[in-house]
């Protein structure tokens, strides 16, 4: 049989770009060269390359997502879309893949909106008793009342871009003051920005994928900073320690597990994604586990979240990352 041609589509137009294409490295070293053919392919606005080892690049034909090589035109039988933020955590590259019939490693347009957009995937998840923190939405010139937003959230609370797929504009307010400059900073990343109640407990987080006859679920990662909270240099900045599999009791790491598994399926997933919670305590002292958002493109360099909970669950990702191209054939 022929090998199967695979785009490892990457960059996009968010501040992430950059992160985007070590992510699109990695996923190209993880790759069965014995399997695939490999290509990456670099997308910011309307410009969309493939990028060789070389260094030289060959422009993309968006009538069929080709290009040409060596005089001859090459086609892509799949696309692995690793992009943090537009367009390829939104929905936008999903909608274009679905018209020209080329599947891809994602959920599909509705799943990847609604997950870009953090106020809106809370509240739908929230009608099938998912545990969220309570939050605000505010849109651009909206005006709002400080004293308002403190009584119902309370103090600290997080200031964060609702449709933005990346770690930016994500400020923690410890009192009322500091809501106007931070939300200046989130409105610089998105149109509407969410004000959500703070949720004091232990941040971890926990990928999965489903095949037509296989659920594998991760070990989880517990993340621990000595930050404010798990921002850009936490997470790309070495200023974290991630311990996978997490420190919980055996229980709440099952019922996280199941969590994580109905998440899955309520959304109709596709591909990996990674679910970030927080535990905290209820009143009488017990796990209580809350969602936190949801990654449909998570990093895949070597040290992100993904790749370790692979190696942690003694998986080989060249392998996890066939079931996933091979799942829709």
């Amino acid at each position: 049989m022929d090998k199967r041609t695979i785009a490892i589509v990457c960059g996009g137009d968010s501040s992430e770009h950059d992160v985007s294409l070590k992510s699109g490295q990695g996923l190209y070293s993880f790759f069965d060269k014995e399997k695939y053919n490999i290509y990456l392919v670099d997308v910011k606005g309307t410009d969309w390359h493939v990028n060789f080892d070389n260094g030289d690049i060959a422009d993309i034909d968006k009538n069929d997502f080709s290009f040409k090589k060596d005089g001859k035109t090459v086609y892509f039988d799949y696309a692995y879309i690793t992009i943090h933020g537009q367009p390829g955590e939104n929905g936008v590259m999903q909608g274009y893949f679905d018209l020209i019939h080329l599947p891809y490693s994602t959920s599909g347009v509705l799943v990847e909106a609604m997950t870009f957009d953090k106020y809106v995937l809370n509240n739908y998840l929230r009608g099938f008793g998912v545990n969220v923190a309570d939050s605000i939405l505010l849109r651009r010139g909206e005006e709002y009342d400080e004293k308002a937003i403190e009584e119902r959230l309370g103090m600290p609370c997080f200031v964060k871009p609702a449709a933005d797929g990346s770690s930016f504009g994500v400020s923690k307010v410890k009192n009322a003051d500091q809501l106007a400059p931070a939300l200046r900073v989130a409105f610089m990343e998105s149109n509407e920005v969410m004000i959500e109640g703070f949720l004091d407990g232990t941040e971890i987080s926990q990928g999965i994928y489903k095949t037509k006859d296989k659920t594998v679920v991760f070990p989880a990662t517990e993340v621990v900073t000595e930050n404010e909270f798990f921002d850009y240099d936490a997470k790309y900045n070495g200023q974290v320690k991630e311990i996978t599999p997490a420190r919980l009791n055996p229980a709440t790491a099952e019922k996280v597990a199941e969590m994580t598994s109905q998440i899955y399926d309520i959304l109709h997933a596709n591909g990996i994604i990674r679910i970030d919670y927080i535990i905290s305590k209820d009143k009488d002292g017990n796990d209580k586990i809350n969602m936190l958002e949801i990654n449909t493109t998570p990093g895949m360099t070597p040290t992100s979240f993904i790749p370790q909970q692979v190696r942690a669950a003694g998986l080989d990702i060249k392998d996890v990352l066939a079931d996933i191209v091979e799942n829709q054939f």
